[in-house]
């Protein structure tokens, strides 16, 4: 990181329990929580897995491959500091493991974008503390 980080940064609702998301990413892996009881791998991170409500969870190491299942191009942000990025390529992400994942897609042309667009994670160091996680075109 060689510039300051001017932006809001992810607020860690319930630290405990996506922390492990968080450290993975600044180590530039990109990890999701796992479900032991039915395999059922998910994200968000939460105490249970939404599919049988178990707390039986691991984190484990995905791909980081993915296809964009949908997105958006961001004209007016929400929040004034994003202004200057504008227009950009908000995207849900689908893993090849399953979960979807929000995120913003880089290095892509906002009509260059397309549903089912094979994409990979990429790592965005923007304080020394906190990585974000995105994805441009593969």
């Amino acid at each position: 990181m060689t510039t300051e980080y001017n932006k809001p940064l992810p607020r860690l609702v319930n630290e405990a329990v996506s922390r492990p998301f968080w450290d993975a990413a600044k180590r530039h892996e990109l990890v999701m929580p796992r479900c032991l009881n039915c395999s059922n791998m998910f994200f968000y991170p939460r105490e249970q897995c939404p599919n049988c409500y178990s707390d039986n969870t691991e984190w484990v190491p995905v791909s980081g491959k993915g296809r964009v299942y949908s997105y958006t191009v961001v004209y007016q942000p929400a929040n004034r500091a994003f202004q200057e990025e504008a227009p950009y390529i908000y995207a849900i992400v689908q893993l090849n493991e399953g979960p979807r994942i929000p995120t913003n897609l880089l290095e892509c042309e906002i009509d260059g974008v397309e549903l089912e667009m094979p994409v990979e994670v990429v790592f965005d160091d923007v304080t020394d503390d906190v990585t974000l996680v995105k994805f441009k075109p593969a």
